[in-house]
């Protein structure tokens, strides 16, 4: 039995701490803020309640194997997940609207069909087919996996079967999204729909590689959950929850300040509050530039490894207090597409990063009661992508994201008792992350652009886990790397992942 202390309490940390408890280790969780769950954060004002980071849960399966593998109650018995249907309601530049099935591709071809066209369809349905391939071919070594030593080999191959297609006498394959949507999808509309997905997780889909595929593929295969009773945060109560269950002990307003290393092997955790915790093994779930200067502002990754992701996108979330209920058949997702996408982009992920001044924005509305104070209130959150930093006024920010919603909520303003804005500002200090940046998915190809540090690093003993390690960024991939850094401590560097 070892000892084990547990940097930070977001979600792949605690995924991690569970599965080291139920194998018999005892490990205490040391997190500066006064609550668990990173991320998955709760505001809560007169009555209301929102989720400040993700409102929706795609890939349950990884959270259900965690609450399987740790107690006898199964992920269902602590929170209530509800498929959302339809998984969402799409408002493209032109007006013309569509809403999807959740988990249904019969359903979405049709949708599809007749909203846009006889044809559309079947193109996204085809698309379905090569993005499952994808899923196929990328789904062990980018999630169930630890990275592989010779990682290159999947920054260097494109899993994605891309379609040939003659363009000036040549014939060329689809090696970005873009292209994807361009050359296969051939409507502007399912273009948007495709790069909305790339979009939502900070990517820009012009230089995302092919296979950002799966990113819709999980979405359309498995679906997407809301927790009610509260929203995703509930998600993270549950795993909380569970850690005591398995005698995770956790010590909340404790900020760990290095790393403690003896003869290239860590020995312990150093405390703001004076003394060090002794350790055996020490899990990070915390930013990249966080853990370099825990472990005294050297990088911790060794030669020739992936580097640690840095940088990137943010989200600017607006949380909205109306009076009046939300009204019956009201979709629990809207997504408000740009009116000029390739402006959009170029303002997002450009030379001089700024925000766009008509953004896609999506619109969450949850059907929940425990979110409002009666039936006669609405809790609703606008979310946007902007550039890690911010650097614009929120007030005007906020504004546009409104402004954007009043196309699906016309009488927003009328109805607005208060607002809330959070910041990529608000996201840095909540995770850690330098201005706010929202960790992106693994993803094979592009170089390895989108590839993130393996799990362990150049000091014995010391792991990394959630959305900055690998496999990245998203509530699926911070649960997977949970489950990775409890099978490399408790099996070592032979461990090869779940069968």
């Amino acid at each position: 039995m070892a000892r084990i202390a547990v940097i930070g309490a977001g979600m792949g940390a605690m995924a991690a701490a569970a599965r080291l408890a139920v194998a018999g280790h005892r490990v205490a969780v040391y997190e500066r803020a006064r609550t668990y769950g990173g991320a998955l954060g709760r505001f809560e004002r007169d009555g209301f309640s929102f989720d400040t980071g993700p409102g929706l849960l795609p890939l349950p399966a990884v959270w259900r194997d965690l609450f399987v593998k740790t107690g006898k109650e199964p992920l269902e018995a602590c929170v209530e997940l509800v498929q959302v249907d339809p998984s969402a309601r799409h408002v493209f530049a032109d007006g013309t609207e569509v809403s999807l099935p959740n988990a249904s591709r019969a359903g979405v071809v049709a949708s599809l069909d007749e909203a846009l066209g006889r044809g559309a369809g079947q193109r996204w349905g085809d698309f379905l087919v090569r993005a499952r391939e994808t899923w196929d071919r990328t789904r062990r070594p980018l999630l169930e996996e630890p990275l592989w030593p010779n990682w290159e080999v999947l920054a260097e191959r494109e899993p994605y079967p891309a379609v040939p297609h003659k363009r000036l006498l040549r014939t060329r394959r689809a090696g970005t999204l873009a292209e994807v949507g361009a050359w296969e999808l051939r409507d502007a509309r399912l273009a948007a729909l495709l790069e909305s997905h790339a979009l939502a997780y900070g990517l820009d889909p012009r230089t995302a590689p092919a296979n950002a595929a799966v990113l819709p593929y999980m979405e359309y295969a498995f679906g997407v959950w809301y927790v009610r009773g509260g929203g995703l945060r509930e998600l993270a109560r549950a795993v909380y929850e569970r850690c005591l269950a398995r005698r995770v002990e956790f010590r909340f307003g404790t900020e760990v300040t290095a790393v403690v290393e003896k003869d290239g092997r860590v020995a312990g955790v150093e405390l703001a509050e004076g003394g060090v915790a002794e350790a055996e093994f020490v899990v990070a779930g915390v930013a990249p530039g966080v853990l370099d200067r825990l472990c005294g502002g050297s990088a911790v990754r060794g030669d020739g490894e992936v580097p640690a992701q840095r940088g990137g996108a943010s989200r600017l979330t607006v949380l909205l207090a109306l009076r009046g209920g939300r009204p019956p058949g009201t979709a629990h997702r809207t997504v408000v597409h740009a009116p000029d996408r390739a402006a959009e982009l170029d303002a997002l992920f450009g030379p001089a990063p700024g925000v766009p001044a008509r953004p896609t924005v999506t619109v969450l509305r949850p059907d929940d009661a425990a979110l409002v104070p009666d039936a006669d209130h609405e809790a609703v959150t606008l979310t946007s992508v902007v550039p890690a930093g911010g650097g614009a006024d929120a007030g005007d920010l906020a504004g546009r994201l409104v402004e954007v919603a009043e196309r699906v909520i016309p009488d927003v303003r009328e109805r607005l008792l208060w607002q809330e804005v959070r910041t990529p500002a608000d996201v840095a200090e909540a995770t850690g992350a330098e201005g706010g940046a929202v960790p992106v998915p693994a993803l094979a190809g592009g170089g390895g652009r989108l590839l993130h540090a393996a799990n362990g690093t150049r000091v014995g003993g010391l792991f990394t886990a959630g959305g900055w390690s690998h496999p990245g960024g998203g509530l699926p991939h911070a649960g997977m790397s949970g489950a990775l850094v409890a099978g490399l401590v408790v099996e070592g560097p032979e461990f090869r992942g779940s069968q």
